[in-house]
């Protein structure tokens, strides 16, 4: 089968530059390499054939030489020269570009330092749901919660080994946690790490296992937790307790407890932020004369006043009564009343005459009712025999 040229094969310009070169091989060398394309041949291909490339390109002299002569290049043996092999092979191409710590973990090539699995781990996190009434958000309060968690056994210490005794140091992995194997390679050295069987990746040998946690080093134990939940705390926010998760391993961190907060809903007040909302009813006569209303908060009653002739929809602010700012509790959001006009109903005899005599005043017929004197002499003598 025709070689395909080079920059075809990367799929870069003749004029790129060598970051270029590079940057397009080690993108073609993770899509085509063989620990993610197993026993697909065109993708072994296609991965020797990127290398073949980038070992051309990447020297300026051959690159030149490739330039000039394609690949009938005399120094390289003539037609097809640079088939014939790869100087220093694939490991060093890899080390050269993507270091020696290998190839983003797909086994590494060249001599880089693995990462020993034995060394500390922090403890897993804990979440806990936590019901609030309204005013327990808006306010702050303390509550307790019991959580189930695991903890350091107290009879090992959390060595797992039985009181007197210790751990011993694996001797396959040598403490290390991981057994590492070298193979050769049509692609050069490659080098596979992987957790050691015989110690489960502890790096050590626990002979005879602590009786009360059965060698773990752990316990299963539940705690109460005091929390304290500042004032403010919306529905959906969340509590942070640091080191109350599950205990860490081989002197790693202890995890955390993380308080999800449940808000339930309040009877009257709807809360948008630091802000509260409400709705409240008020006389026509009230709303015809202006009154000082009685408003109704989270805590006492406080006094607002409104203006004669106020509408149904009239929103009112009352400043300060609102939920405290999470971080800064003594200033607060405020309270926002919407007002409603009662139009009273079932009316008695005196309340319809009085409508009347007040929609005569105002030039209105209400209700198709009399005028003029007939109707005001109905009104007198109406009121007179009601206070007969």
């Amino acid at each position: 089968m025709a070689k395909r040229d080079y920059y075809e094969v990367l799929g870069v310009e003749r004029g790129a530059s060598a970051d270029e070169i590079k940057s397009a091989y080690r993108r073609l060398a993770k899509k085509y390499h063989p620990d993610l394309n197993p026993g697909d041949k065109k993708a072994e291909e296609a991965f020797k054939e990127v290398g073949e490339a980038y070992e051309v390109l990447s020297d300026d002299q051959r690159r030149a030489r490739y330039d000039q002569f394609g690949f009938e290049d005399p120094a390289s043996g003539g037609a097809g020269g640079y088939g014939g092999g790869f100087e220093g092979g694939f490991g060093d191409i890899f080390e050269t570009i993507f270091g020696s710590g290998g190839f983003g973990g797909f086994g590494g090539f060249g001599g880089g330092s693995q990462r020993q699995s034995n060394g500390p781990v922090p403890g897993d996190d804990i979440r806990y749901n936590l019901t609030l009434t309204f005013e327990e958000a808006v306010f702050g309060c303390k509550k307790e919660i019991t959580v189930t968690r695991n903890e350091n056994c107290d009879t090992c210490s959390g060595t797992g080994a039985k009181p007197g005794t210790s751990p011993k140091t694996c001797d396959t992995c040598h403490g290390t946690g991981t057994v590492t194997r070298v193979q050769q390679t049509m692609l050069g050295s490659m080098r596979t790490s992987a957790p050691c069987s015989k110690c489960g990746g502890t790096g050590k040998i626990i002979s005879d296992p602590c009786g009360k946690c059965g060698g773990k080093g752990t316990v299963r134990r539940q705690r109460t937790i005091t929390v304290t939940v500042p004032a403010g705390i919306d529905n959906g926010q969340a509590l942070t307790l640091r080191g109350e998760g599950e205990p860490g391993r081989r002197g790693g961190q202890a995890g955390d407890l993380y308080v999800a907060v449940n808000v339930r809903p309040h009877r009257k007040f709807k809360r948008d932020g630091v802000n509260l909302y409400s709705d409240m009813n008020i006389s026509f006569a009230q709303a015809a004369l202006g009154n000082e209303l009685s408003i109704e908060t989270l805590k006492e009653p406080v006094k607002e006043t409104i203006p004669e002739g106020t509408q149904t929809g009239t929103t009112i602010r009352v400043r300060g009564q609102g939920v405290p700012i999470l971080r800064s509790p003594s200033q607060r959001g405020d309270l926002f009343v919407t007002l409603t006009v009662d139009v009273p109903k079932h009316l008695n005899e005196k309340q319809r005459m009085a409508l009347r005599l007040f929609d005569e005043a105002m030039g209105g017929n209400a209700s198709g009712v009399q005028k003029g004197d007939s109707f005001r002499k109905n009104v007198k003598d109406f009121f007179e025999k009601f206070k007969d």
